[in-house]
Order: structure tokens, then sequence, then C-alpha cells
């Protein structure tokens, strides 16, 4: 797709090298945690009104972007949102839905990436801003070797309390894959990283191959202005079609940061929205 494939007899003796994916609208066409929205509502975790809600964040995701102060509101909503789920009971019902849900939305153009940077000899690693309960598994279907996600803090009751143990949003992203790198041996320099967000620019600048992949409109700027590539992923398609390879079990996975929920609201569409309805309610 875009010649990744390098000479081993050449690298055997380089620094190890990885590429870095951004998850919703970069790999997923949609947002990895309002597509579970109506599982969680049938699982007992939200009311109808939040599935409702979460239908039409789903609606302005799909059509906007998330700037920093979005992705703020999207944070204190999102402690508030979990707080008390019980977290093997979240695991589950990601488990059971995974394939029906994401199976069906994953580009095309970012699984074929995928596979040529594993014969390239690259690791995969999935950088997101949802929590791990939904980004580990979908990262395991993609065949992916690491995964960077939100977590949260879980009590002795095995439920989330409503605190954010860690956010991998902006900046936090971009240090989780310095110190990946120092950890696995990776040569940033020769690295790759793909996002469609403005928020993701310190993570696309880490690296020495950085591309915009359906970028919002701040992104696109600066890709322009930085000369990054511009890729357009519109072929979702089930994995089991097209590759059934990476439908199997990934390799051993070192989680750099898991052990979140991304909820419902894991986007800035659904807390931009819930901001109009207080703003409106004023």
């Amino acid at each position: 797709m875009l010649g990744l494939v390098e000479n081993h007899s050449l690298t055997h003796s380089l620094p190890r090298t990885a590429a870095f994916f951004d998850l919703d609208k970069t790999v997923i066409a949609k947002s990895s945690t309002l597509t579970f929205g109506k599982s969680f509502y049938q699982g007992g975790l939200i009311n109808r009104r939040a599935v409702l809600r979460t239908a039409y964040a789903q609606f302005v995701f799909l059509a906007g972007g998330a700037d920093h102060d979005q992705m703020e509101r999207m944070r204190e909503y999102l402690s508030a949102l979990c707080r008390g789920w019980n977290v093997q009971q979240v695991k589950e019902i990601v488990a059971e839905t995974l394939h029906d849900l994401i199976d069906p939305i994953i580009y095309d153009e970012a699984a074929s990436l995928i596979e040529e940077h594993h014969t390239a000899g690259r690791d995969v690693v999935i950088v997101s801003t949802s929590g791990a309960e939904v980004v580990e598994p979908i990262g395991e279907l993609l065949g992916a070797d690491r995964v960077v996600a939100t977590r949260m803090v879980v009590g002795d009751d095995g439920c989330f309390t409503g605190e954010v143990e860690y956010y991998a949003y902006g900046p936090t992203k971009a240090e989780a894959i310095e110190e990946l790198a120092r950890s696995e041996g990776y040569d940033l320099s020769r690295c790759y990283a793909y996002s469609d967000s403005a928020t993701d620019v310190p993570m696309l600048k880490s690296v020495g191959h950085p591309y915009a992949v359906n970028p919002d409109r701040a992104l696109r700027r600066e890709a322009l202005a930085r000369e990054w590539p511009i890729l357009d992923f519109n072929r979702p398609v089930r994995l089991k079609q097209r590759l059934p390879s990476l439908s199997a079990p990934s390799r051993p996975a070192l989680v750099a940061a898991a052990a979140a929920v991304g909820a419902a609201a894991a986007t800035a569409g659904l807390v931009w929205y819930a901001s109009r309805r207080r703003a409106t309610a004023g």
C-alpha cells in the first residue's frame, strides 16, 4: 500500500520500530465507545435516555471534530457516568458484542496498513483516549501488539470509583509513546503514527513518519503546513472477509496503559451535546 516493507537482511541490526494508530475514525469508522451504547443499555449500565444521547453524539462525532475544551469536559462527564459500573460486567458486554459491532466498521485500508507494518517487522500499537475495557479487545481483534488507553480507578468492590487514573489524550499520548520507545528500544525517527484529530499532533510530531488519516479541519491545516501525508480511509469491511489472519489472536500484548472504560462518552460529541442541553436549560 505505502511501500512499508523493509529489507530485513539490511535492517536486522537496526533499532526496533513501531506503528502507532489512533483508533476512532482512524482504524474504525465510528467511536469505539459510543458504538457500545445499546449494549451497555441492554446490560443495565445506562438508561434509554442515555442511549438516545449516545446515538446523537455518534452523529456529532462523525460530522465534526474534538477540540481541547470538549475533550476536557468529556473527562469530567466520563468520571460521573461510569461511577459504580462493575468492571467485569463491562468486559463481558464488550466481549459478547465485539465482533458484531466492531468487525464491520474496521477500515480496509487500516487493516492493510497493520498487515504491512507487521510484515516489515514493526510492532503495532493502538493509542486511544477510550478506555482499556473497550480498546484492549479491539486491539486483540486487530492483531495489535500493544495498547495505550485511558484507565480509571477500580475500587475494592470491583467497580469504577469515578476517578481517572490516566487520561490518554493529547500530550500524554506522546509521553506514552516516548516511554514505550525507551522500554522497547524503538527508534522513533523510524516509527510511524496515524491519527484523524488535531489533538494528536503531539503524537504525530514524536515520530519520523506521521500520517493524517481522515483529518479534521485543524489537523488538515497542520498536515498541509508540515507537509505530512494525508490519507483518506472510506472502506469499512469485515476482517474475516478480507484478511482472515487479522482475526486471529494477537501476539502477546504488553499493555502500556490499561484498565479503564471509555463508557458511552469517550468522544467530544457526547460532552458537547450534554453541555448544550445544560446551556439551553439555563
